[in-house]
């Protein structure tokens, strides 16, 4: 069986996965191109139209659905010329971070590009999307910055130190209490 590796281009961070796809990937393996439109677009083109302006006038809904589909196409060429080798080019509809999941399915390597804060290391590097991919791919993931990564010292400082004492163990016994009076509220008095 052949080994999958899959590459999520996303606008602005893609030439960064084609690049570690074409790293990672050796010539008996097969290598995916994945780009995911959210689909919500010519919907909300249409919606914003038939509440301004009302039945009459050209729909934009097919026009933006049209131009989103022609970018995603020239999205997908330009990551298979820049990873110069056969490869097999997917587009899919949907919620991103579902629908990478999905396509991981069949991945043996997923290459996802952080898509938070790069200005410095740390979890925020990773945003939502991300997020949801590293944690729920159902394959290997392969993490890239899509510019140079920043320095070691962007690096968050540790957590502080715990107190001299140390935190007491979940199985340490309570401090004494004061006895409790053997009188019940509800024991009535004579």
């Amino acid at each position: 069986m052949a080994v999958t590796v899959l590459a999520w281009l996303v606008e602005g961070s893609w030439p960064a996965c084609v690049d570690a796809a074409r790293r990672h990937a050796d010539d008996a393996e097969d290598v995916v191109l994945l780009h995911v439109s959210g689909g919500e677009e010519p919907g909300v083109a249409h919606g914003a139209f038939a509440g301004l302006l009302g039945r009459g006038g050209h729909d934009p809904g097919a026009r933006v659905a049209e131009l989103g589909a022609d970018s995603a196409g020239r999205l997908l060429d330009a990551a298979a010329e820049r990873l110069g080798r056969p490869c097999v080019r997917r587009e899919r509809q949907g919620r991103a971070e579902r629908e990478v999941v999905r396509a991981a399915e069949e991945a043996d390597l997923l290459v996802v590009a952080r898509d938070g804060d790069r200005a410095r290391l740390g979890p925020h590097s990773l945003g939502p999307a991300a997020r949801f991919v590293v944690d729920h791919a159902p394959c290997a993931v392969l993490l890239v910055w899509p510019a140079p990564a920043p320095g070691l010292e962007t690096m968050p400082p540790p957590p502080p130190s715990p107190p001299p004492h140390g935190p007491r163990p979940p199985h340490a016994p309570r401090p004494p209490q004061p006895p409790q009076s053997s009188e019940s509220p509800h024991t009535p008095r004579h």
